[in-house]
């Protein structure tokens, strides 16, 4: 098993196992964080995992663990990035940092990533990890350190935000 091989340190077990799951835990932090940053955050879940392959139990499947290890880290990372921001962004300034709402013309396809890129941080993560990862409100709450209530409004607002996104 790859897993068990890596953990003792082999280089080509891992390899295989990032080959594996690369593509899903990029689609999760180009979906969460959007494409500035997604191919850092990848590359910085893969080291992560390579230092914690020793505390994988195998009692769920490695991409299982992976995933939770991917959610954990990109929350984290967006917390902290969105504390920065708050640090440096005052007052009336909070709306010259907000996506300005492209229109569509008739013939454009719908894009649902260059949607999602628009929501606000806390709306698009949780979003994503209700409507596409599958995650209860009281997960998500718990990881994000929220509310199940600010988790439930945070839903709903990405849905109206994305469904004016995409009928334009």
């Amino acid at each position: 098993m790859d897993v068990r091989r890596a953990a003792a340190g082999d280089h080509a077990a891992f390899e295989r196992l990032y080959r594996e799951h690369v593509g899903h835990v990029y689609a999760l932090a180009r979906r969460m964080a959007g494409d500035d940053g997604a191919d850092d955050l990848t590359q910085e879940i893969f080291i992560r995992a390579w230092e914690k392959l020793g505390t994988f139990r195998a009692e769920a499947r490695f991409g299982t663990w992976l995933h939770r290890l991917a959610v954990n880290h990109l929350l984290t990372r967006l917390r902290s990035r969105r504390a920065r921001e708050a640090r440096t962004v005052q007052g009336d300034d909070v709306l010259a940092h907000e996506p300005t709402p492209r229109r569509r013309s008739s013939g454009d396809a719908l894009d649902l990533d260059d949607a999602l890129r628009r929501l606000p941080d806390g709306a698009r993560e949780v979003f994503v990890l209700y409507d596409v990862e599958g995650y209860r409100h009281d997960e998500i709450a718990e990881r994000m350190g929220i509310a199940v209530g600010t988790s439930k409004a945070q839903l709903h607002r990405a849905r109206m935000l994305l469904r004016g996104y995409l009928n334009r």
